[in-house]
């Protein structure tokens, strides 16, 4: 008989456990300044969709210029003011401007905050046992510290000579120099200020998400156990923590380099044949301290969505997600190799040949745990017995872009073949896919599977499936002919091409990804009616409605602050026992003692049965 190896180890347990929790509270303490996580989570999710929606504004703003360069767009003038000129056409600095924002909007507010804020929130708590986070105060505040950014980066878009236009990236010298462009002006101090904020922001969340993670679990949840979401929200936390403060301190220099004469990133620079004082600077050290921060930013983006991918495809394809620890070793991998690829952003900037090599090494290894994944989806998918949700179809979509916009990535991770491409169309494309797209389909897929536990309510399916089908082609149709043009060399953040001959000939083209952008915005407003709608009005939703195994369906249908009315349940199995072979049902819950499932219990799990009352206990008992 196959025998377990097995430890037991005490585990120290948090005072929330033994009590429910009781708040008495009014409409400014329960919906505004709450310290609950899941109101918190909902607080992250509004602002973001409200962030997602003007961000697609202003890409379809800017793709209407390029789509459709001769155009009258005088029609915009009652929303855009002096930003369209006299012959109707959108102002060139204003055009920077809206590429900047747009960038700025999606990656930092959209798929940082709205996406990890919401789900690491809302999830880690209810998937550990916990009543709440560490820290409600610290949670609270991140989020208010969220809404400050929001507030003045909104206001940016306003002020008279138009809001930051240095790109999302903001590279000195133009973001350096108040004189250089009208967008170097307020409209940069706001955007400084707006993230100083906002990286307070995801600091305060993310301690409080890796403090919840390792102090406040259940008795019986041991890292083993946890669900392939929670490693994610751990790791992005962890990788926030340590690349955001560096950006904090590049634009802390920029601050000093704009404001109080220092030459950081500044030298021997000419402005109106006019030469400036700063020396010794170099515009070469902000990408060095951007990109330390630029490239884990793509894994704090990706790696929530992949974490809620993997548990909606496992809990819809009726199976046990394939190679767990393999999927966790490669989320750990992904995590240590994002912080030395950095400078494959930086390939043209004239570096040292064999350190470019070293950089292209790294970056083609960090293919391997990312197709260890993708690997591992598939496998599950792979004759499982498939429930084609909207949540479900997302997360296989995210799939589908991982694997289109990832391959790309080998591409222009080679510093010979990224020299020719660079700042092309065919970036635009690759990171589009593989971080945007990818991450945005994981945002909908979370919202579509855990609606009914945030709200108590369902989403409509068909108006899901028609969201998915219309957003999937779409995203298609905007982002896969730009691999063809960027490979033609068509360069990316220009304003208009028709004064080059050679480039008229992707007119067409460009008006057909115009049109299919406006047609995925246009997509989201269904989303936005289903949202909202379903809300209040949506099909009252079961206790477990997609017979998951995890425990947050084990609280009420809507919970109360603290979770759980009475005792947390106590873990004693790992998160994905589906179809197991002997089981009554299709679905095993983590909290359902070995003792209780007899007939489907394998020989080490029956082992298992006599440390029950150790574990419920409060005593750790893992399986090696």
């Amino acid at each position: 008989m196959a025998t377990a190896d097995i430890h037991i180890s005490e585990e120290t347990h948090h005072d929330g456990h033994e009590h429910d929790h009781d708040h008495s509270t009014n409409f400014w303490t329960h919906y505004v300044f709450t310290t609950d996580h899941k109101m918190i989570a909902k607080q992250f999710l509004i602002t973001g969709i409200f962030w997602a929606l003007l961000g697609g504004i202003l890409s379809v703003i800017f793709r209407l210029q390029l789509g459709f360069p001769e155009a009258e767009l005088g029609w915009l003038k009652p929303f855009l003011g002096d930003w369209i000129t006299a012959e109707g056409k959108i102002d060139p600095e204003f055009y920077l401007a809206l590429v900047t924002m747009h960038g700025t909007i999606m990656v930092f507010f959209v798929l940082t905050a709205g996406l990890s804020g919401t789900f690491s929130n809302f999830l880690i708590p209810l998937q550990i046992g916990a009543r709440d986070m560490a820290s409600g105060f610290m949670n609270m505040l991140s989020y208010w510290f969220f809404f400050a950014s929001s507030v003045i980066m909104f206001i940016s878009l306003f002020i008279e000579t138009g809001p930051a236009s240095g790109g999302w990236v903001i590279y000195p010298p133009l973001s350096a120099l108040p004189q250089a462009v009208n967008g170097s002006g307020l409209g940069m101090t706001l955007w400084l200020t707006s993230m100083a904020l906002f990286i307070v922001s995801t600091l305060l969340g993310g301690i409080n998400y890796i403090t919840t993670v390792i102090n406040l679990r259940t008795h019986g949840m041991s890292f083993a156990k946890l669900p392939l979401t929670i490693w994610a929200f751990f790791l992005t936390a962890i990788i926030g923590l340590l690349s955001f403060p560096v950006l904090f301190s590049a634009a802390l220099l920029l601050i000093f380099d704009r404001s109080f004469g220092t030459s950081f990133y500044l030298s021997d620079i000419y402005i109106n044949g006019e030469a400036l004082p700063n020396q010794g600077g170099s515009p070469i050290l902000f990408q060095h301290l951007f990109w330390f921060l630029g490239h884990p930013e793509v894994y704090i983006v990706l790696l929530p969505a992949l974490g809620i991918t993997s548990e909606i495809i496992a809990t819809n394809s009726r199976k046990p997600i394939f190679g767990y620890k393999a999927m966790v070793g490669s989320m750990l991998f992904i995590a240590i190799l994002s912080f030395i690829v950095w400078a494959h952003h930086m390939f043209v900037t004239g570096m040292n040949p064999f350190l470019g090599s070293v950089f292209m090494l790294l970056t083609l290894i960090i293919a391997v745990p990312s197709a260890v994944k993708v690997f591992n989806y598939l496998t599950t998918l792979w004759k499982g017995n498939i429930r084609f949700t909207p949540g479900m179809l997302f997360s296989i979509g995210l799939v589908s872009f991982f694997i289109s916009g990832g391959l790309t990535g080998i591409f222009l991770g080679n510093s010979a073949i990224d020299i020719q491409l660079h700042d092309t169309y065919f970036v635009v494309a690759h990171f589009h896919l593989v971080m945007g797209s990818a991450s945005f389909f994981g945002l909908m897929a979370g919202v579509y599977h855990w609606f009914p536990k945030m709200f108590g309510r369902m989403m409509d399916a068909k108006l899901g499936y028609i969201h998915f089908w219309l957003t999937f082609v779409g995203v298609y149709l905007v982002f896969f002919p730009l691999h063809y043009i960027g490979i033609a060399g068509y360069p990316r953040r220009y304003y208009s091409f028709t004064n080059f001959d050679v480039l008229n000939q992707f007119t067409d083209l460009n008006m057909l990804v115009s049109i299919a952008a406006i047609l995925t915005l246009g997509a989201q407003f269904l989303f936005l009616f289903n949202f909202f709608y379903s809300m209040y009005r949506g099909r009252r939703a079961t206790a477990n409605p997609w017979n998951s195994t995890t425990l947050e369906w084990t609280t009420p249908i809507e919970p109360g602050h603290g979770n759980w009315p009475g005792e947390i349940p106590t873990v004693y199995r790992w998160p994905y026992d589906y179809s197991k072979p002997g089981a009554k049902e299709d679905f095993i819950p983590q909290h359902i003692p070995f003792s209780e499932t007899p007939e489907s219990n394998l020989d080490h799990e029956n082992e298992l049965i006599k440390l029950e009352g150790a574990t419920d206990k409060g005593i750790v008992v893992d399986e090696k």
